[in-house]
């Protein structure tokens, strides 16, 4: 695990290296392109959401869960397995 994070520590040293030799105007511009995507994808999320939730015309339904084992039609009784390997088992020796 030390050696992984030593090995992350170079990686992000190195990486920091070559930005601080990167011209300061540069590094501004880079710095804007970043913070504009940013801004658009900010901008695009809270319209998603402000749409969805202006769309949705009911609020929140809340109901009791149903057990859907209940709820099946099939009337089969469950039979324990377990006993006959277990009898089956006996018998293979």
């Amino acid at each position: 695990m030390k050696k992984i994070r030593a090995n992350i520590d170079r990686y992000l040293e190195r990486l920091d290296d070559r930005w601080q030799a990167l011209p300061v105007r540069k590094q501004r511009k880079y710095t804007m392109y970043f913070f504009v995507c940013y801004l658009l994808l900010t901008i695009g999320v809270v319209f998603k959401v402000y749409h969805d939730t202006g769309k949705s015309g009911q609020g929140m339904v809340i109901e009791h869960i149903e057990n859907p084992i209940l709820e099946q039609k099939n009337t089969a009784i469950l039979q324990d397995s377990l006993q006959e390997v277990l009898k089956n088992k006996i018998y293979e020796r």
